[in-house]
């Protein structure tokens, strides 16, 4: 994330409003909608051509998504065009998640694996990092066969490199040494 110090204030603001209001579902909804919508080609190129007014841009947005929007979100997306920063509606979208994840007592894992992982292993895995981050866990798996053998997980901080590549990575290493 490029503008990870830009995008934060804007999403702990909106975590702020979000947590007040008991609203955290349904601002999830319309940031994962304007995530979707800032990330659209045709749309990205029409906020970014440079002859588009600052309010015009917020219209093109606010249009697209009609009334799936509240008027805080409306407000929202006017402040970021307003101050030149729709382009960071993707990261604010992502950092709300992270912050009401935390909130919720909960964390995304991610776990890379050379093969499919079988229902058992995904139930071992979630279990034995539930236990160490003491938090409820949601695994999203996917395979990657450049691993060799084994699995890469990362959950927030947390990164477990237990695959072939990596091991076969850190022996180079060392002998290189």
């Amino acid at each position: 994330m490029a503008n990870t110090a830009l995008s934060r204030p804007y999403a702990r603001a909106v975590f702020a409003l979000a947590e007040q209001a008991g609203d955290m579902g349904a601002w999830s909804d319309q940031l994962a909608l304007l995530d979707a919508v800032a990330r659209d080609e045709r749309v990205s190129a029409a906020i970014r051509a440079p002859r588009t007014s600052r309010a015009r841009r917020a219209e093109v947005i606010t249009r697209i998504c009609d009334e799936h929007l509240g008027d805080a979100a409306r407000n929202l997306v006017r402040l970021l065009a307003e101050n030149g920063r729709l382009q960071l509606l993707p990261e604010i979208a992502e950092q709300f998640e992270a912050l009401r994840a935390d909130a919720e007592g909960r964390v995304d894992a991610h776990v890379a694996s050379a093969t499919e992982l079988s229902d058992d292993q995904r139930d071992k895995i979630a279990a034995s990092l539930k236990k160490r981050l003491e938090r409820e866990v949601r695994l999203h798996c996917d395979v990657d066969a450049s691993l060799i053998g084994g699995a890469v997980i990362r959950a927030g901080d947390l990164v477990i490199d237990g695959s072939l590549k990596g091991r076969l990575q850190r022996l180079a290493s060392r002998l290189a040494h």
